[in-house]
């Protein structure tokens, strides 16, 4: 593999890794519109910042925009008080405007910088290396996998810092209070964390990946764990996982790298929707149709119950009449009876069905329910 493709791979997953871990509490604290709000309103800053500094290059483009996305969440927040409309519809509103503003300053009056919308949105991977970082002529390599570096060091101190309290503060706010932690400054403290780290990610991979990789990740390792450790630690695997197998994605489909990587959060996404052991839509069904067939078998016992002993016990206690009777098909009348027959319900004597004790006392408890 050549250094240049070493090098985006590289990016990719420092990006990836520092981006899933303040997504997390974004995830558990329902705010994942909060980081599509933050890493557009952020634009905002940076374009200001520049028009202040005249330096693209600037570490203070980067205050700029940790400003702004700050600033988006506070008038997000006062404007969610008000309780005149959700939050949802409060984000909707607030960071189309500075976004906008963002947009148009840059096509008025710097049309001639590299500050291109489509950069903004989409950012270019490919070309993240070649941005170099330089100390007294020595080459370090490229200075996004530097830049983001540091904000995954700067999320990882943080949160290992104040574990504790983002944890309360972010699942019981009122014992948060009551132990005397501030949630309030908790929560701008992770804010400040999501600008940072949406900033850093800006260049190299534009909005649309800063906000797949600090959601979908997340996303996906609550369908799979309630444990928080392990929903952090599950996040930032799924999130390097995305970035490497999107990366060999692009490369077979000539496409785009950050979509490619997007895409990659989203299909990983979706197996976990599906497959997951506790969360899954396949486990659901099936967990349904076991509970379906349960309750079945249970209705199955009071029916024998109740024409055992009698003359027409012969017909009634039969498979062919649970079709007939209960209106079953023929293959759930044979489903029906095998879990019942499992469960050590009944006993079966070629068509013929006799309750065992233990289904006896199955049908007396469901008749009185």
């Amino acid at each position: 593999m050549a250094l240049i493709e070493l090098e985006i791979i590289l990016i990719a997953i420092v990006v990836a890794s520092a981006c899933a871990i303040p997504g997390v509490f974004l995830i558990l604290r329902k705010m994942a519109l909060m980081s599509d709000a933050i890493s557009h309103a952020i634009l905002l800053g940076i374009v200001l910042a520049f028009f202040v500094i005249k330096d693209i290059q600037s570490p203070i483009l980067i205050l700029g925009a940790s400003i702004a996305g700050i600033l988006t969440v506070a008038l997000t927040e006062l404007v969610i008080k008000t309780n005149r409309i959700k939050e949802d519809a409060a984000i909707g509103f607030i960071f189309p405007i500075f976004f906008s503003i963002g947009v148009i300053l840059i096509s008025k009056f710097a049309g001639d910088v590299h500050l291109d919308t489509d950069a903004v949105l989409l950012g270019e991977m490919a070309f993240a290396p070649f941005e170099r970082f330089y100390i007294h002529d020595i080459d370090l390599g490229p200075k996004s996998l530097w830049v983001m570096g540091t904000i995954l060091l700067l999320n990882l101190t943080f949160i290992g810092l104040f574990y504790k309290e983002l944890k309360i503060a972010t699942f019981d706010k009122a014992l948060s209070k009551s132990l005397g932690f501030s949630p309030l400054l908790l929560h701008y403290g992770l804010m400040f964390l999501v600008s940072i780290t949406a900033v850093g990610a800006f260049d190299a991979v534009g909005s649309i990946l800063v906000v797949a990789l600090m959601i979908t990740p997340p996303a996906t390792a609550y369908l799979l764990t309630e444990s928080l450790s392990k929903m952090i630690g599950l996040s930032v695997f799924i999130g390097m996982i995305s970035a490497v197998t999107g990366y060999g994605l692009a490369g077979l489909l000539d496409a785009s790298i950050a979509g490619s990587m997007a895409t990659m959060t989203g299909v990983i996404f979706l197996l976990a929707f599906i497959f997951s052991p506790n969360r899954g839509v396949y486990v659901q069904l099936v967990r349904q149709r076991q509970q379906k067939l349960t309750f079945a078998s249970h209705m199955l016992t009071v029916q024998l119950f109740d024409h055992e002993g009698q003359k027409e016990e012969a017909w009634e206690n039969t498979v062919s009449n649970m079709i007939y009777h209960m209106g079953w098909s023929p293959k759930f009348a044979k489903q029906v009876t095998a879990v019942a027959i499992q469960n050590k319900l009944i006993t079966r004597q070629k068509d013929h069905l006799t309750l065992t004790p233990l289904g006896r006392e199955t049908a007396k408890t469901a008749m009185t329910l």
